[in-house]
């Protein structure tokens, strides 16, 4: 009898095909929601989760499922606990979103640079003001500070060094090995923020780095320094960096994620002129889309056929299993 892979959320093509060209049974969710996931779960021996929410309340209520793969390097959407308590293998599928992701970050750093969303706003209703008047800048000579440096965070120093001449200093206390010249590793955090024109952030969000970026970073930026984050809403403390908006203590932000996830209407940094916000769009390329999609496909079809296992997530490695 084939395994049953549940699919919450629709996968590319090319995942879609290897497990059905390896003989599983896909089953269509009906959708990402809690209720949506517990009415498909009860059969499934597999699931690939892309931005669904995988609650305690799902784990056990899924007495067949043994492995989910997780659509991209995050796994803070899943619940661990459970996880373990239900002995349910999770692997993930870290630096297929790597180029998408750190591409993305360019481009905000690009967009704050020329203060675009304000001259987008103006430009029809007075072109000469939004072109001489609104501060623009390069890139070119300005200093880049990256809060982590995992494989996207190298991507944007080489990015931002080779192709903007920028200056790119790092702090991540994790990392080991040599670095590229254009990349200086500092061990005091606090240089990243005196220090950068602007900050990227690329670290997961933990313990340790849930609302690590707050007032007191904020009161240490340049008031011409950018935040970028395209890592994770709950890193940055969103109530201070309202505050730190309100009080120009920074140029402004580009958030490709927010706290909330949809967004709250009502959030004051959707409406700040020198604040970018976007949906999570930072692996949601075709291009990154179809690599996850597959490495997920692989990663169940290894799991199942007692292959070694690349991608378990660090939790949960004890979890192994010597039989399947």
């Amino acid at each position: 009898m084939a395994y049953k892979v549940l699919l919450p959320q629709p996968i590319l093509k090319e995942g879609y095909d290897y497990l059905l060209e390896h003989g599983y049974e896909i089953i269509d969710g009906k959708g990402p929601s809690e209720e949506d996931i517990l009415s498909d779960i009860a059969s499934c021996d597999a699931m690939i989760v892309r931005t669904a929410k995988i609650t305690a309340r799902i784990l056990d209520a899924a007495p067949n499922l043994r492995v989910i793969a997780r659509h991209g390097a995050g796994y803070d959407g899943v619940d661990l606990e459970a996880a373990r308590r239900n002995n349910i293998l999770v692997m993930n599928a870290p630096g297929v979103n790597s180029i998408s992701v750190a591409e993305l970050a360019i481009f905000y750093m690009l967009h704050c640079s020329r203060n675009f969303k304000l001259v987008q706003k103006l430009y029809q209703e007075d072109y000469s003001y939004a072109k001489f008047k609104l501060p623009k800048t390069e890139l070119n000579g300005k200093t880049l500070g990256l809060v982590g440096l995992g494989n996207i965070g190298k991507l944007v120093a080489q990015k931002a060094a080779m192709g903007f001449d920028m200056k790119v200093i790092a702090f991540d206390p994790f990392h080991r090995g040599e670095l590229p010249d254009y990349i200086k590793m500092t061990q005091n955090r606090d240089e990243i923020f005196s220090v950068s024109d602007y900050v990227s952030v690329h670290v997961p969000a933990t313990k340790e780095t849930i609302h690590s970026i707050g007032q007191r970073e904020f009161s240490m930026m340049k008031e011409t320094a950018f935040l970028i984050n395209t890592a994770r809403g709950s890193i940055v403390d969103e109530t201070a960096l309202i505050q730190a908006m309100e009080e120009k203590q920074i140029a402004g932000a580009a958030l490709d994620v927010l706290w909330d996830e949809p967004f709250q209407q009502d959030n004051p940094l959707l409406q700040m002129d020198n604040v970018l916000t976007a949906p999570h769009i930072g692996a949601a390329t075709k291009e990154a889309s179809s690599r996850a999609s597959l490495v997920c496909a692989q990663n169940i079809d290894d799991f199942f056929c007692k292959r070694p296992l690349k991608a378990v997530v660090p939790e949960l490695k004890d979890l192994i299993p010597t039989e399947v």
